[in-house]
């Protein structure tokens, strides 16, 4: 069957479960007749001190989202900022299913962060197409009806197990393994989910790494998590050297007519061979593969749109095409309770009577743990020339007025020095301009720890109140950064990496898109089999301000 054929080819629609009723909560009557015998100013009023009663923790603002699990009776409340940056009137905004990418139905108890997010995040302003949420819908009924614990999958791991050459099945899989940093697994995860869709294959996550502990499930009645049981054992071990991998296969020109699985290697170490894996003649022959299995640290989308035969249905897909990571990113990653009430409480705390949140990002990529002061120099040298930050007047103990602006900065960074040195320089100094600055930072983990339970939810809370922010700065190379801009929707100011220890000038820039960087793409035109500058083929794949050499989407529109 041809590839584009097999592209459009989709699961069978199955009948819709029927919309569950709503859940009653105590005083659901009252709120309904306060909202049709209210005029609407006072329904306005009535909202607003519904919030603020509601304390700022996650479980009693989800009272105000429990009206009606299809969204129809969603408020949400969020205060607009008047063009003087100043908080505005409430409003009620009805997206909890985030524009469609989201649908009803599940347990909310299970994941509060799922239909609560509306409730902290600023208001997108980048809608996913009609056709990726048809994509969706249709990629959640093959998830269910193939995934773990269905008889679909019971089949398809007895003739995994047989080790015979078998033809492709009305149910084929890719497997994604845990490698790698949080922000790398994230960004590899959401690209594996692009080509399951693409390639009408069920995705599978490896659990380790503790993938469950840190998401929710994406997927309605059915889990993405690869049971424990699955027969391949030695899977986490397989590297670019592994005889299963395709790469290899193709190297040694020894690849089989129908095996029933392959390994496909796409980490920063991956042969010439591996990087084959990007050209369309490679993709028809592993359309016929029952089973793949991914490794990756890379984010390898825009590769992705270089592929012929899946072009169109990219840009369908995508029409805005720097928006890819930001919608696959809202709709697959939901922090799991734990994490949600460390963002929440957090949230709460420190940043939600703020004007003004900016997320300031600090990844350094240095032997030594610092704080360096060349980085410090960046990061100020970079706020104040964008006016991200007031600049301090040293000259004259000036007292800020009491209606002054509020900006509450967020610190990440696994060294506490750098915030430590911002909130002493606002605390010593006032501010120029009369706003009153606060500076904040989670955690200071000092080392990066990838195996540990609490350092991993530690970093995904810090990426998500990253996030949350209204203007953000962030670091050259750094997923964890890519994500948070990618949730966001914003383009962060980039700081360049420095060399030498010495700050670079200009510090920073805006960036082109919110997409992530692909680090480690091929340079490789399959059609005429020699090398060429792969972020020159198409106007919306081009090369990224942080790394010269890598690629990422751009909207030419």
């Amino acid at each position: 069957m041809d590839i584009k054929e097999r592209i459009r080819r989709t699961p069978r629609e199955e009948e819709a479960p029927a919309a569950a009723s709503p859940r009653g909560r105590k005083g659901g009557a009252a709120m309904l007749l306060l909202r049709w015998s209210l005029p609407a100013a006072a329904l306005v009023v009535c909202a607003a001190l519904l919030l603020l009663l509601a304390g700022g923790s996650a479980a009693r603002r989800g009272h105000l989202l429990d009206a009606d699990p299809s969204g129809r009776d969603d408020p949400r409340l969020v205060r607009p900022r008047d063009e003087d940056g100043t908080s505005g009137s409430p409003v009620v905004v009805k997206d909890k299913l985030l524009g469609g990418l989201l649908v009803p139905g599940f347990d909310e108890q299970s994941c509060l962060s799922r239909y609560q997010s509306v409730l902290y995040r600023r208001i997108s302003p980048h809608f996913p197409s009609t056709y990726l949420l048809e994509r969706l819908r249709k990629q959640e009924a093959l998830q269910k009806k193939c995934g773990p614990r269905t008889e679909f999958y019971r089949k398809a791991v007895e003739q995994l197990k047989s080790g015979q050459d078998i033809k492709v099945m009305d149910c084929n899989y890719l497997v994604w393994t845990a490698y790698s940093g949080l922000g790398n697994r994230i960004l590899t995860i959401a690209s594996a989910f692009l080509y399951a869709i693409l390639t009408n294959r069920v995705l599978l996550v490896d659990g380790d790494k503790g993938t469950a502990d840190l998401f929710c499930e994406p997927f309605p009645e059915t889990s993405w998590l690869l049971p424990s049981d699955f027969p391949i054992k030695q899977f986490k071990n397989f590297s670019i050297g592994s005889p299963e991998s395709y790469g290899n296969m193709l190297k040694s020109k020894v690849v089989h007519s129908s095996p029933a699985f392959l390994y496909l290697h796409l980490a920063h170490d991956y042969s010439e061979y591996d990087k084959l894996f990007f050209c369309e003649d490679n993709q028809q022959y592993l359309q016929t593969i029952p089973w793949l299995i991914l490794k990756s640290d890379n984010y390898f989308v825009p590769s992705l749109f270089l592929i012929p035969a899946y072009q169109e249905e990219l840009m369908r897909l995508f029409p805005q095409r720097d928006a890819v990571f930001h919608h696959l990113g809202r709709y697959l990653f939901h922090p799991s309770n734990a994490v949600w009430g460390m963002i929440t409480r957090y949230y709460d705390s420190y940043l939600a009577r703020a004007d003004e949140k900016l997320g300031i990002q600090i990844r350094v990529f240095d032997t030594e743990t610092g704080p360096f002061q060349h980085v410090l120099d960046q990061v100020l040298a970079c706020t104040f020339k964008e006016h991200l930050l007031p600049e301090v007047n040293t000259q004259e103990p000036i007292v800020s007025p009491r209606k002054a602006k509020s900006k509450a900065a967020l610190v990440t960074s696994l060294n506490s020095g750098y915030c430590d040195k911002f909130r002493n320089m606002y605390w010593e100094h006032p501010t120029a301009n009369g706003e009153t600055i606060s500076f904040h930072q989670p955690s200071h983990e000092e080392h990066q720890n990838s195996d540990k339970k609490m350092h991993n939810r530690k970093a995904w809370a810090e990426i998500y109140l990253l996030s949350l922010s209204d203007v953000m700065v962030t670091s050259a190379w750094s997923t964890f950064g890519y994500v948070a801009q990618g949730l966001s929707g914003l383009k962060p100011w980039l700081l360049f990496k420095p060399e030498n220890r010495t700050a670079p000038d200009p510090p920073c820039r805006q960036v082109l898109s919110m997409e992530p960087c692909f680090h480690a793409p091929p340079f490789y035109d399959c059609k005429t089999k020699r090398g060429t500058d792969t972020g020159k083929l198409v106007p919306h794949v081009t090369h990224c301000e942080d790394m010269s050499w890598g690629l990422k989407l751009v909207d030419q529109n």
